[in-house]
């Protein structure tokens, strides 16, 4: 089994030293608390409403920047994977996000589906997604609004990724009474024809009248919610990421093997 951490956090917009230090301490705490995957929100380094370009230049790391080199120590033994607000070596910016393995970092994914204003922001990422070997098994990693896209789910899925681990800061929606985000929802329908894990680590608190859901969702491969966070605080749950990779749900149904490509 596999402990997988999500740490809901409320970062505050354009505050680089605040937020540094507020991610660093999440890592350190899932770690101590035995977090095999540790998922943080996206753009927890920034925070989300960046209002010009200008300013979210002013709070851009590099893959090279010592924070991950923080995140790395105090998780030696875990999968981190946590979004960030990165200066390409081509001057532009990405909404990214840094995955470390034993305190290495072994990639950074740039979101490849802007949502709304952070295309006034940010240059979508020109590859796709990656699916990772680590200490914790096969590991893809998403942003936000690309889970919204089943092309790229079943991509992943197609590429064995066991587990998705999908930073967002999912923007507070009206929803009749009763109703799960609807972000929530496509998370778990993901899971569910993929037939594989999804981490969902949300943002909760309000930046410049943008207020999150907080919705942070642990979902295993057969889509059904095995832990939620409320507020600030983690998600986390044991998942068993090897049941990932067994698409069958019957003697005679196969969730690959069924596929008609030639037809779609």
């Amino acid at each position: 089994m596999t402990r997988v951490h999500c740490t809901q956090l409320a970062p505050r917009v354009a505050d680089l030293p605040h937020n540094r230090e507020l991610t660093a301490a999440a890592v350190r705490g899932a770690a101590a608390r035995g977090a095999d995957v540790i998922v943080l929100p996206e753009l927890a380094t920034s925070g989300y409403r960046l209002n010009s370009v200008a300013e979210a230049a002013s709070v851009a790391l590099t893959p090279h920047d010592p924070l991950f080199t923080q995140w790395g120590t105090a998780a030696p033994d875990s999968v981190v994977v946590g979004g960030f607000c990165e200066l390409g070596t081509d001057g532009r910016l990405y909404n990214s996000a840094a995955i470390l393995d034993r305190g290495e970092l072994i990639a950074v994914y740039r979101k490849t589906h802007l949502w709304d204003d952070e295309k006034l922001l940010f240059t979508p990422g020109p590859e796709a997604p990656p699916v990772l070997d680590t200490s914790h098994g096969r590991i893809g990693a998403l942003i936000c609004y690309d889970l919204e896209f089943p092309e790229l789910t079943r991509k992943l899925a197609l590429n064995g990724a066991e587990l998705l681990a999908v930073p967002t800061n999912w923007p507070l929606q009206p929803r009749p009474t009763g109703e799960r985000a609807p972000e929530v929802t496509i998370a778990m329908a993901a899971a569910r024809i993929n037939h594989l894990a999804i981490a969902c680590c949300d943002r909760t608190g309000t930046e410049r009248d943008t207020h999150f859901t907080g919705a942070t969702t642990l979902i295993d491969q057969h889509g059904w919610i095995r832990a939620e966070a409320t507020d600030t605080g983690t998600a986390h749950t044991d998942l068993d990421l090897t049941a990932s990779r067994n698409k069958r749900l019957t003697p005679h149904a196969d969730l690959l093997a069924d596929r008609r490509p030639e037809l779609y």
